[in-house]
């Protein structure tokens, strides 16, 4: 296992629509494993294929009720309702933050790593970021989703605010 570097902004891989899987061995294997180790080292909610450089329809997405990583190939989303309009940042889009409005609850038809079908769903941060990666595989990022990027004060304002909620 091996930390892979993320790309960020501007590399032309990002714009890509990636190409599904169709070979479930120790090479996907290997890229699932290092996916996992770089998205830990970079604390981040989910890593898409093509944020490592590689045109595949893989994704990771933590799941916030286990806190582990769902491991989605060639994921569709089958289902959604509901709608969340919060704080979205990117791994590939370091240090900028916007407000996006996605589905509350997502369901999601995936291969596993050894190519079987199942199906997740998730609420709230985890169907964000069903939707964030899952557009990642089709070429798109957040920032096409945000009017601007938040500004420092704006950022910290939102913070205080979403403290005081909770």
């Amino acid at each position: 296992m091996a930390l892979r570097t993320i790309v960020t902004e501007g590399d032309e891989c990002l714009r890509k629509v990636c190409r599904p899987v169709t070979a479930f061995n120790a090479r996907l294997h290997q890229l699932l494993d290092d996916m996992n180790d770089t998205l830990v080292e970079a604390s981040g909610a989910g890593l898409a294929a093509p944020q490592v450089g590689v045109l595949r329809r893989v994704c990771l997405v933590l799941d916030e009720e286990t806190g582990e990583f769902i491991e989605l190939i060639n994921p569709e989303i089958i289902a959604q309702s509901g709608e969340q309009t919060g704080l979205e940042g990117c791994l590939s889009v370091p240090g900028k933050w916007g407000i996006v409005t996605r589905p509350n609850v997502v369901r999601v038809r995936a291969q596993d790593r050894n190519g079987d079908w199942f199906e997740a769903e998730g609420e709230g941060l985890t169907a964000r970021a069903f939707c964030h990666e899952i557009e990642h595989l089709d070429g798109h990022l957040y920032v096409e989703h945000i009017d601007h990027f938040l500004s420092d004060e704006e950022l910290q304002a939102y913070l205080e605010e979403e403290e005081g909620e909770e």
